[in-house]
Protein backbone atom coordinates (compact mmCIF):
# COMPACT_ATOMS: atom_id res chain seq x y z
CA UNK A 1 0.00 0.00 0.00
CA UNK A 2 1.22 3.47 -1.30
CA UNK A 3 2.25 5.83 2.13
CA UNK A 4 -0.04 9.19 2.42
CA UNK A 5 1.96 12.21 1.28
CA UNK A 6 1.59 13.21 4.36
CA UNK A 7 1.12 11.26 7.85
CA UNK A 8 0.87 14.15 10.47
CA UNK A 9 -0.20 13.28 14.06
CA UNK A 10 1.11 16.19 16.61
CA UNK A 11 0.52 17.39 19.71
CA UNK A 12 2.02 20.86 21.17
CA UNK A 13 1.66 23.65 23.38
CA UNK A 14 1.99 27.19 23.04
CA UNK A 15 0.94 29.35 25.55
CA UNK A 16 -2.68 28.77 25.94
CA UNK A 17 -2.96 27.43 22.46
CA UNK A 18 -2.66 23.76 22.05
CA UNK A 19 -2.49 21.97 18.86
CA UNK A 20 -3.53 18.30 18.77
CA UNK A 21 -3.57 17.72 15.00
CA UNK A 22 -3.90 14.40 12.97
CA UNK A 23 -3.74 15.07 9.07
CA UNK A 24 -3.16 12.23 6.71
CA UNK A 25 -3.30 13.25 2.87
CA UNK A 26 -2.70 11.97 -0.66
CA UNK A 27 -2.98 15.46 -2.34
CA UNK A 28 -0.34 16.64 -4.89
CA UNK A 29 -1.33 19.94 -2.92
CA UNK A 30 -2.21 19.55 0.57
CA UNK A 31 -4.03 23.29 1.32
CA UNK A 32 -4.23 24.19 5.54
CA UNK A 33 -7.66 26.62 5.52
CA UNK A 34 -8.94 28.30 8.81
CA UNK A 35 -9.15 31.48 10.41
CA UNK A 36 -6.32 33.22 11.86
CA UNK A 37 -4.70 31.93 15.40
CA UNK A 38 -6.69 28.61 14.03
CA UNK A 39 -2.96 26.70 14.04
CA UNK A 40 -2.03 26.75 10.83
CA UNK A 41 0.74 28.43 11.05
CA UNK A 42 2.29 26.24 13.74
CA UNK A 43 1.55 22.74 11.74
CA UNK A 44 3.52 24.04 9.10
CA UNK A 45 6.87 25.10 11.30
CA UNK A 46 6.53 21.83 12.78
CA UNK A 47 6.84 20.01 9.73
CA UNK A 48 9.54 22.44 8.66
CA UNK A 49 11.33 21.72 12.11
CA UNK A 50 11.06 25.19 13.50
CA UNK A 51 8.64 23.93 16.43
CA UNK A 52 9.88 20.77 17.77
CA UNK A 53 6.43 19.31 19.27
CA UNK A 54 5.52 17.85 22.54
CA UNK A 55 4.67 14.73 21.08
CA UNK A 56 3.39 13.00 17.46
CA UNK A 57 5.36 12.14 14.35
CA UNK A 58 5.76 13.80 11.07
CA UNK A 59 5.86 11.30 7.70
CA UNK A 60 7.00 12.76 4.25
CA UNK A 61 5.63 9.78 1.43
CA UNK A 62 6.96 7.23 3.81
CA UNK A 63 9.91 9.14 5.61
CA UNK A 64 9.83 10.05 9.10
CA UNK A 65 10.82 13.69 10.02
CA UNK A 66 9.30 13.13 13.45
CA UNK A 67 8.69 10.52 15.72
CA UNK A 68 9.04 11.40 19.70
CA UNK A 69 8.84 7.60 20.60
CA UNK A 70 11.57 6.82 18.56
CA UNK A 71 13.39 9.89 19.55
CA UNK A 72 13.77 10.72 15.68
CA UNK A 73 13.70 14.83 15.13
CA UNK A 74 15.45 15.38 11.49
CA UNK A 75 17.01 19.54 11.92
CA UNK A 76 15.71 20.96 9.37
CA UNK A 77 18.77 21.12 6.64
CA UNK A 78 18.31 17.39 6.61
CA UNK A 79 14.45 17.28 5.78
CA UNK A 80 14.92 18.67 2.51
CA UNK A 81 12.01 21.24 2.50
CA UNK A 82 11.37 24.08 0.49
CA UNK A 83 9.82 27.00 2.35
CA UNK A 84 7.91 30.08 0.87
CA UNK A 85 6.95 32.66 3.20
CA UNK A 86 4.48 35.46 2.58
CA UNK A 87 7.00 37.78 1.64
CA UNK A 88 9.89 36.78 -0.71
CA UNK A 89 12.90 37.30 1.87
CA UNK A 90 15.38 37.75 -0.62
CA UNK A 91 19.07 38.95 -0.33
CA UNK A 92 19.01 42.30 -2.04
CA UNK A 93 22.41 42.43 -2.48
CA UNK A 94 22.43 39.43 -4.62
CA UNK A 95 21.16 39.27 -8.52
CA UNK A 96 17.95 37.36 -9.05
CA UNK A 97 20.34 34.66 -10.54
CA UNK A 98 22.59 34.30 -6.88
CA UNK A 99 19.65 34.49 -4.98
CA UNK A 100 18.08 31.23 -7.39
CA UNK A 101 21.55 29.40 -6.52
CA UNK A 102 21.69 30.39 -3.13
CA UNK A 103 19.88 26.72 -2.93
CA UNK A 104 20.77 24.94 -4.93
CA UNK A 105 24.69 25.56 -3.43
CA UNK A 106 23.22 23.50 -0.62
CA UNK A 107 22.57 20.65 -2.36
CA UNK A 108 24.77 17.53 -2.64
CA UNK A 109 26.99 18.02 -5.91
CA UNK A 110 26.34 13.99 -6.62
CA UNK A 111 22.51 14.93 -6.68
CA UNK A 112 22.29 17.79 -8.50
CA UNK A 113 20.43 18.18 -11.54
CA UNK A 114 22.63 20.65 -14.37
CA UNK A 115 19.19 21.28 -16.08
CA UNK A 116 16.89 22.16 -12.84
CA UNK A 117 18.09 26.19 -13.30
CA UNK A 118 16.75 25.70 -17.13
CA UNK A 119 13.87 23.67 -16.26
CA UNK A 120 13.30 26.73 -12.89
CA UNK A 121 13.04 29.62 -15.02
CA UNK A 122 10.74 28.00 -17.55
CA UNK A 123 8.30 26.80 -15.12
CA UNK A 124 8.19 30.40 -13.31
CA UNK A 125 8.73 32.80 -16.11
CA UNK A 126 11.59 34.37 -14.49
CA UNK A 127 14.56 34.13 -17.05
CA UNK A 128 14.48 38.04 -18.39
CA UNK A 129 14.62 38.79 -14.29
CA UNK A 130 18.38 36.71 -14.01
CA UNK A 131 20.24 39.96 -13.93
CA UNK A 132 18.23 42.22 -11.57
CA UNK A 133 18.61 43.10 -8.00
CA UNK A 134 15.28 42.41 -5.72
CA UNK A 135 14.92 46.11 -5.37
CA UNK A 136 13.86 45.98 -8.96
CA UNK A 137 11.29 43.51 -9.12
CA UNK A 138 7.55 43.90 -8.58
CA UNK A 139 6.07 41.82 -5.58
CA UNK A 140 5.12 39.50 -7.60
CA UNK A 141 8.42 38.59 -9.50
CA UNK A 142 9.73 38.73 -6.17
CA UNK A 143 7.42 35.51 -5.03
CA UNK A 144 8.09 34.00 -7.88
CA UNK A 145 12.26 34.01 -7.54
CA UNK A 146 11.60 33.17 -4.08
CA UNK A 147 9.58 30.00 -5.30
CA UNK A 148 12.39 29.28 -7.86
CA UNK A 149 14.85 29.52 -5.07
CA UNK A 150 13.11 26.74 -2.65
CA UNK A 151 12.83 24.79 -6.31
CA UNK A 152 16.26 24.75 -6.45
CA UNK A 153 16.95 23.26 -3.34
CA UNK A 154 15.30 19.82 -4.59
CA UNK A 155 12.80 19.35 -2.11
CA UNK A 156 10.74 16.59 -1.40
CA UNK A 157 8.23 18.74 0.06
CA UNK A 158 7.64 22.74 -0.37
CA UNK A 159 5.76 24.60 2.36
CA UNK A 160 4.33 27.55 1.22
CA UNK A 161 2.68 30.05 3.86
CA UNK A 162 0.20 32.26 2.92
CA UNK A 163 2.21 33.26 -0.20
CA UNK A 164 0.49 35.39 -1.93
CA UNK A 165 -1.27 37.26 1.13
CA UNK A 166 1.27 40.43 0.15
CA UNK A 167 0.26 41.16 -3.35
CA UNK A 168 -2.72 43.03 -4.84
CA UNK A 169 -5.29 41.28 -7.17
CA UNK A 170 -3.34 41.79 -10.29
CA UNK A 171 -0.25 40.39 -8.80
CA UNK A 172 -1.89 37.23 -7.58
CA UNK A 173 -3.22 37.23 -10.87
CA UNK A 174 -0.19 37.42 -12.16
CA UNK A 175 1.57 34.25 -10.45
CA UNK A 176 -1.26 31.71 -9.90
CA UNK A 177 -0.91 29.93 -13.24
CA UNK A 178 2.76 29.31 -11.97
CA UNK A 179 1.39 27.83 -9.11
CA UNK A 180 -0.89 25.52 -10.74
CA UNK A 181 1.83 24.63 -13.17
CA UNK A 182 3.92 23.65 -10.22
CA UNK A 183 1.22 21.42 -8.56
CA UNK A 184 1.03 19.87 -11.69
CA UNK A 185 4.46 19.61 -13.73
CA UNK A 186 6.66 19.38 -10.55
CA UNK A 187 5.87 15.88 -8.69
CA UNK A 188 7.04 18.06 -5.89
CA UNK A 189 4.11 17.31 -3.15
CA UNK A 190 3.08 21.63 -1.86
CA UNK A 191 1.60 22.60 1.28
CA UNK A 192 -0.58 25.53 1.35
CA UNK A 193 -1.50 27.80 4.35
CA UNK A 194 -3.97 30.21 3.11
CA UNK A 195 -7.19 31.94 4.08
CA UNK A 196 -8.10 32.91 0.63
CA UNK A 197 -11.34 30.54 -0.38
CA UNK A 198 -10.43 31.62 -4.21
CA UNK A 199 -6.65 30.01 -4.06
CA UNK A 200 -7.76 27.42 -1.73
CA UNK A 201 -10.67 26.02 -4.71
CA UNK A 202 -8.55 27.12 -7.79
CA UNK A 203 -5.05 25.47 -6.44
CA UNK A 204 -6.17 22.57 -3.62
CA UNK A 205 -6.52 18.77 -4.34
CA UNK A 206 -6.71 18.45 -1.02
CA UNK A 207 -8.15 20.96 1.59
CA UNK A 208 -7.52 20.30 5.05
CA UNK A 209 -9.74 22.69 7.32
CA UNK A 210 -7.90 24.03 10.87
CA UNK A 211 -10.08 24.59 13.79
CA UNK A 212 -8.58 25.50 16.87
CA UNK A 213 -5.40 23.85 17.13
CA UNK A 214 -7.58 20.47 15.73
CA UNK A 215 -8.00 19.35 12.09
CA UNK A 216 -11.74 19.75 11.47
CA UNK A 217 -12.20 17.72 8.10
CA UNK A 218 -9.84 16.74 5.50
CA UNK A 219 -10.28 15.14 1.63
CA UNK A 220 -11.03 16.45 -1.78
CA UNK A 221 -11.28 20.00 -2.29
CA UNK A 222 -14.55 19.08 -4.00
CA UNK A 223 -16.14 17.34 -1.49
CA UNK A 224 -14.70 19.42 1.47
CA UNK A 225 -16.52 22.47 -0.24
CA UNK A 226 -19.71 21.19 -0.58
CA UNK A 227 -20.11 19.83 2.96
CA UNK A 228 -23.47 22.08 3.92
CA UNK A 229 -22.51 20.75 7.72
CA UNK A 230 -19.30 22.41 7.85
CA UNK A 231 -20.34 25.64 6.78
CA UNK A 232 -21.36 27.07 10.02
CA UNK A 233 -18.49 25.98 11.93
CA UNK A 234 -15.31 28.54 12.72
CA UNK A 235 -13.19 29.32 9.75
CA UNK A 236 -14.93 27.03 7.57
CA UNK A 237 -15.19 27.97 3.76
CA UNK A 238 -18.50 29.43 2.26
CA UNK A 239 -19.89 26.28 1.30
CA UNK A 240 -19.51 26.59 -2.91
CA UNK A 241 -19.75 23.60 -5.50
CA UNK A 242 -16.94 22.33 -7.70
CA UNK A 243 -17.77 20.99 -11.24
CA UNK A 244 -15.27 19.37 -14.04
CA UNK A 245 -16.53 21.09 -17.44
CA UNK A 246 -16.38 20.67 -21.05
CA UNK A 247 -16.52 24.34 -23.24
CA UNK A 248 -18.80 22.79 -25.99
CA UNK A 249 -19.58 26.22 -28.00
CA UNK A 250 -19.50 30.04 -28.47
CA UNK A 251 -22.52 32.67 -28.52
CA UNK A 252 -20.47 34.72 -30.34
CA UNK A 253 -23.11 37.53 -31.11
CA UNK A 254 -23.10 37.93 -27.01
CA UNK A 255 -20.10 37.08 -26.27
CA UNK A 256 -20.88 33.56 -23.81
CA UNK A 257 -18.94 30.34 -23.92
CA UNK A 258 -21.39 27.35 -23.33
CA UNK A 259 -20.17 24.54 -20.88
CA UNK A 260 -21.08 20.85 -20.33
CA UNK A 261 -21.01 20.45 -16.58
CA UNK A 262 -22.04 16.44 -14.99
CA UNK A 263 -24.95 18.75 -13.31
CA UNK A 264 -25.92 20.54 -16.20
CA UNK A 265 -25.07 23.07 -18.87
CA UNK A 266 -24.22 26.25 -17.69
CA UNK A 267 -23.31 29.52 -20.00
CA UNK A 268 -20.55 31.95 -18.49
CA UNK A 269 -18.49 34.56 -20.34
CA UNK A 270 -16.29 33.50 -23.21
CA UNK A 271 -13.43 35.53 -21.77
CA UNK A 272 -10.21 33.59 -23.17
CA UNK A 273 -11.63 30.18 -23.31
CA UNK A 274 -10.79 27.98 -25.81
CA UNK A 275 -13.03 25.07 -28.01
CA UNK A 276 -12.97 21.78 -26.39
CA UNK A 277 -11.05 23.25 -23.22
CA UNK A 278 -11.55 21.44 -19.81
CA UNK A 279 -11.51 23.65 -16.75
CA UNK A 280 -13.36 23.69 -13.24
CA UNK A 281 -16.04 25.75 -11.95
CA UNK A 282 -17.02 26.84 -8.74
CA UNK A 283 -20.67 27.67 -7.82
CA UNK A 284 -20.57 29.63 -4.42
CA UNK A 285 -23.63 28.52 -2.64
CA UNK A 286 -25.12 32.27 -2.29
CA UNK A 287 -25.11 32.40 -5.89
CA UNK A 288 -28.07 29.53 -6.56
CA UNK A 289 -31.52 30.48 -5.56
CA UNK A 290 -34.29 27.48 -5.91
CA UNK A 291 -37.63 27.31 -7.89
CA UNK A 292 -40.43 24.80 -7.63
CA UNK A 293 -41.49 25.29 -11.64
CA UNK A 294 -38.99 25.68 -14.28
CA UNK A 295 -38.44 29.45 -14.17
CA UNK A 296 -39.76 31.66 -16.96
CA UNK A 297 -39.22 35.30 -17.51
CA UNK A 298 -36.46 35.52 -15.49
CA UNK A 299 -32.90 36.83 -16.50
CA UNK A 300 -31.18 33.52 -15.00
CA UNK A 301 -29.13 31.89 -17.94
CA UNK A 302 -28.50 28.86 -15.90
CA UNK A 303 -30.64 26.47 -14.47
CA UNK A 304 -30.20 22.89 -13.30
CA UNK A 305 -33.18 20.49 -12.27
CA UNK A 306 -32.62 18.30 -9.17
CA UNK A 307 -33.05 17.05 -5.66
CA UNK A 308 -32.94 17.85 -2.53
CA UNK A 309 -30.89 15.54 -0.96
CA UNK A 310 -30.45 17.46 2.31
CA UNK A 311 -31.26 20.60 4.85
CA UNK A 312 -29.01 21.71 7.63
CA UNK A 313 -29.70 22.97 11.02
CA UNK A 314 -30.55 26.48 11.02
CA UNK A 315 -27.53 29.03 11.44
CA UNK A 316 -26.59 32.23 11.60
CA UNK A 317 -27.89 35.32 13.50
CA UNK A 318 -31.44 33.95 15.07
CA UNK A 319 -31.12 31.10 13.15
CA UNK A 320 -31.93 32.79 9.91
CA UNK A 321 -30.16 30.65 7.59
CA UNK A 322 -29.79 27.43 6.17
CA UNK A 323 -27.60 25.35 4.41
CA UNK A 324 -28.93 22.49 1.30
CA UNK A 325 -27.37 19.77 -0.49
CA UNK A 326 -28.93 18.94 -3.77
CA UNK A 327 -28.46 16.03 -6.22
CA UNK A 328 -28.16 17.67 -9.67
CA UNK A 329 -27.87 14.32 -11.94
CA UNK A 330 -25.67 12.81 -9.31
CA UNK A 331 -23.22 15.89 -8.58
CA UNK A 332 -23.65 17.61 -5.10
CA UNK A 333 -24.69 21.38 -5.37
CA UNK A 334 -24.24 23.38 -1.89
CA UNK A 335 -27.11 25.68 -1.98
CA UNK A 336 -27.81 28.97 1.13
CA UNK A 337 -30.97 30.18 1.72
CA UNK A 338 -32.63 32.21 4.02
CA UNK A 339 -34.91 29.53 6.87
CA UNK A 340 -38.29 31.45 5.74
CA UNK A 341 -37.31 30.71 1.81
CA UNK A 342 -36.84 27.02 2.77
CA UNK A 343 -40.34 27.45 4.87
CA UNK A 344 -41.72 29.16 2.19
CA UNK A 345 -41.20 26.24 -0.64
CA UNK A 346 -42.14 23.17 1.95
CA UNK A 347 -38.88 22.06 1.05
CA UNK A 348 -37.86 18.71 2.20
CA UNK A 349 -35.75 15.64 1.68
CA UNK A 350 -36.82 14.37 -1.87
CA UNK A 351 -38.45 17.36 -3.61
CA UNK A 352 -37.36 18.45 -6.86
CA UNK A 353 -36.41 21.54 -7.60
CA UNK A 354 -34.60 23.81 -9.86
CA UNK A 355 -31.48 25.52 -9.05
CA UNK A 356 -31.04 29.20 -10.31
CA UNK A 357 -27.62 30.12 -10.51
CA UNK A 358 -26.72 33.61 -10.16
CA UNK A 359 -22.96 33.51 -10.80
CA UNK A 360 -20.23 31.24 -11.97
CA UNK A 361 -16.12 31.56 -11.50
CA UNK A 362 -13.71 29.65 -13.70
CA UNK A 363 -11.21 28.31 -10.99
CA UNK A 364 -8.86 26.83 -13.54
CA UNK A 365 -8.33 28.13 -17.06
Amino acid sequence: MTAPVLDIAVRHRLGAFRLDADLRSQGRLTALFGASGSGKTSLVNIIGGLIRPESGHVRVEGETLVDTDKGIMLPPHRRRLGYVFQEARLFPHLTVRQNLLFGHWFVPRTVRKPAELEMVLDLLGIGHLLARRPGALSGGEKQRVAIGRALLAQPRLLLMDEPLAALDDARKAEILPHLERLRDETGIPIVYVSHSLAEVARLATTVAIVESGRIAACGPTADILSRIDLASRPGAPEASSMLAADVIGFDEAFGLARLSTPAGELTIARGSLQPRQRLRVRIMASDVMLSLAPPAGTSALNVLPGTVAEIGARTGEGGSTVHLRLDCSGEPLAVRLTARSVANLALAAGKPVYAIVKSVSVETP
